[in-house]
């Protein structure tokens, strides 16, 4: 039989300057509510090239929510409820490695989670459910942002870990020589956790694209980090990811077929609670991320 196709949405999550992409037609900001709080902002939908795009500020325009306080399962829920089908995270990280400079990009595929103050999962005591997280990026999807990037002119690293801490302060010396040194890790930000771990469990294909603004604090010819200079390199960098965006849906096309990762059947066998055992009001409240298996 013939696999059926599905209609191509991409969503990217990040800050604003990578929003005003040249040929989005038909763009409108829109209100989508979510039974998990309100959204971080409105999101920007339109198509580009053919293919449906949606856009949500991960702070909020103004830069409103701290790391801590962004409603990571609104967002991932809004952008579920939209029909989105393919998740880019773009976010600004530091470096714990020489050859990553500022202006680079890592497309990320591990995740080192040290973040203690959020909400982690859509499920819970009468709906539990278990998904697997050893890869937590959609290979297909990072390939795309990868060959993007590299199409644009972009210095990028194919693979790197990410290191996600709580914030809102930075790395002390001691800490960001053990990210680096002895945990292994090659970026750090405070934003790609639990965002990485809701998008699987909402079946949703999910890329992170890292943008180096600063060494951290382990590096001996930079110091501490300074938020004057990550500014600076933000500005050159948001450029960067708007093109990367911009080429997009040329290599990902307006229809997809089902992920060969798997990534859309992340809760095939992941709930294990009993049909007759529950929580109606859980049920009714994941409609739209595990509306697939309920």
């Amino acid at each position: 039989m013939t696999e059926a196709l599905k209609e191509t949405m991409i969503a990217v999550i990040g800050g604003s300057g990578i929003y005003d992409i040249d040929g989005l037609e038909d763009a409108r900001w829109q209100s989508v509510e979510s039974p998990f709080d309100t959204p971080s902002d409105q999101i920007l939908t339109g198509t580009l090239n053919g293919v449906k795009m949606a856009f949500l500020p991960r702070h909020g325009r103004g830069h409103v929510h701290t790391p801590s306080s962004v409603p990571y399962r609104a967002n991932i829920d809004a952008l579920k409820r939209l029909g989105v089908t393919d998740v880019i995270s773009v976010s600004a990280t530091g470096s714990f490695r020489e050859e990553m400079a500022p202006g680079d990009f890592v497309i990320v595929d591990q995740f080192i989670d040290r973040t203690f103050a959020r909400e982690k999962s859509f499920f819970g005591p009468g709906l539990v459910a278990h998904v697997s997280v050893a890869h937590p990026t959609c290979p297909r999807l990072s390939d795309a942002c990868f060959t993007a990037a590299t199409e644009a002119g972009i210095k990028v690293h194919k693979g790197g870990t990410y290191l996600a801490m709580e914030g809102p302060q930075f790395s002390t010396l001691a800490e960001s020589k053990m990210y680096r040194e002895s945990w292994g890790a090659d970026v750090i930000g405070m934003t790609n956790m639990p965002e990485a771990k809701l998008a699987r469990e909402a079946e949703l294909c999910y890329a992170s694209v890292a943008m180096v603004t600063d060494y951290d604090s382990w590096h001996p010819e930079h110091g501490e980090v300074d938020v004057t200079e990550i500014i600076a390199t933000l500005t050159g960098n948001a450029s960067k990811a708007r093109d990367l965006v911009g080429r997009l849906p040329a290599l990902l096309g307006a229809t997809r077929a089902e992920c060969a990762h798997g990534c859309d059947k992340a809760l095939e066998f992941a709930i294990l609670t009993a049909p007759d055992k529950r929580d109606p009001a859980m049920v009714a409240k994941l409609d739209a991320v595990a509306g697939r298996v309920l």
